[in-house]
């Protein structure tokens, strides 16, 4: 190591950093974003199920109905929901506006408060509508 290497100065660690629920909500914003690109493979596997014929579908449903399958299924609607919320946060931010810091606190938290809530109510609405 040279001696102009050893006297650079160190970057900030992002150990350093408190996350903040902006910081996180953004971050989960983009693996939802990510986990959503699997979830549409699982929409296509399903419509080509449905197209397919009886014994196909019977078999997709099956997987889907499953416990394993229901988790995942759940884990997507959620983060489709997410990514939605966080998009029109992004949008809102679009405008020039909710910049104020305790504005941006309070929309992360409603991000993740209505993703909750929406993912729930789908849910229900399913097996409500199962009966």
């Amino acid at each position: 190591m040279t001696q102009a290497t050893r006297n650079r100065p160190l970057s900030p660690h992002l150990s350093i950093y408190k996350p903040i629920p902006t910081m996180v909500m953004s971050i989960v914003h983009r693996i939802t974003g990510g986990a959503l690109y699997v979830g549409s493979v699982l929409v296509v596997v399903w419509l080509v199920a449905v197209a397919s014929g009886a014994e196909y579908y019977d078999w997709v449903s099956g997987l889907f109905g499953s416990f394993l399958g229901r988790l995942v299924l759940f884990g997507y609607t959620w983060a489709l929901m997410h990514h939605m919320l966080g998009g029109l946060r992004h949008l809102v931010w679009d405008t020039g506006r909710g910049f104020d810091k305790h504005v941006t606190t309070k929309m992360a938290w409603a991000t993740l408060a209505g993703s909750i809530l929406l993912t729930a109510l789908i849910w229900i609405a399913g097996y409500a509508a199962r009966l």
